[in-house]
């Protein structure tokens, strides 16, 4: 077990020294999520333990698994709590966002967390065929792929899928009261919002697998939002 302790490293500025605190690490002895322990879970409790996972993000709750065993306890077979769909930015790092260890959610990430045939086959999987009880659309502010979208960039093949952000883009304009534009930071926010609203639209529409388990509760199909600056996640549906 690794004791509490301050680790000291040398900066690569001059002669200075860094500290950093890990008093508040939390050593865990973890398995992979068992089929029992995936089907004790409902939807809303998926959405209380990503809260708290959240949680300990945002206040450094280290926590320093055996990532080694959970890797061979997972290897014949999985059993995720729930579906994330997020952006491909670098500064979402999905798993560490909502604390979660190897084998505990499915991550499906493309710029602008959009949704085509190939997100929604793969989010069926997750549920209908492998348990999952929640996806989780999740955006963030500041989004490159959303502020090319405002702004109609076409080049290769990002043409089309910045195609299936302009509905959001679109939607965002109507009633709007200020500049349309990728200079105007407050409504690029409110495209960011957008999309992900209408992307969970978009998955109850042209999955009537996932529509079909949402009405009958077996899972949730709710939006987040990351903040760059503080890594916390609000939840919305």
């Amino acid at each position: 077990m690794i004791a509490a302790m301050a680790i000291i490293f040398s900066c690569s500025e001059g002669n200075k020294s860094a500290v950093m605190d890990v008093s508040n690490v939390n050593v865990q002895v973890k398995k992979a999520l068992s089929a029992a322990e995936q089907a004790s879970l409902t939807p809303d409790k998926v959405i209380e333990r990503l809260k708290r996972g959240n949680e300990a993000f945002v206040n450094d709750e280290l926590i320093v698994r055996n990532s080694t065993a959970i890797v061979a306890d997972a290897a014949n077979g999985q059993f995720p709590e729930a579906v994330i769909l997020s952006c491909l930015d670098s500064r979402v790092p999905v798993e560490d966002v909502f604390n979660r260890a190897i084998g505990d959610v499915f991550v499906a990430r493309v710029a602008g967390n959009i949704v085509n045939v190939d997100i929604l086959g793969s989010m069926e999987f997750a549920c209908a065929a492998s348990g999952a009880k929640l996806i989780l659309v999740l955006g963030h502010g500041k989004c490159g792929a959303i502020m090319h979208a405002i702004d109609g960039t076409e080049l290769g093949n990002i043409t089309e899928m910045l195609s299936k952000i302009q509905p959001a883009v679109a939607k965002a304009k109507v009633g709007f009261g200020g500049e349309t534009t990728s200079a105007n930071s407050e409504f690029v926010e409110h495209v960011c919002h957008t999309n992900v609203e209408v992307m969970m639209d978009e998955i109850r529409k042209n999955s009537p697998i996932l529509k079909d388990m949402e009405d009958k509760g077996q899972i949730k199909i709710i939006g987040g939002w990351y903040d760059l600056y503080t890594g916390k996640v609000d939840f919305f549906e």
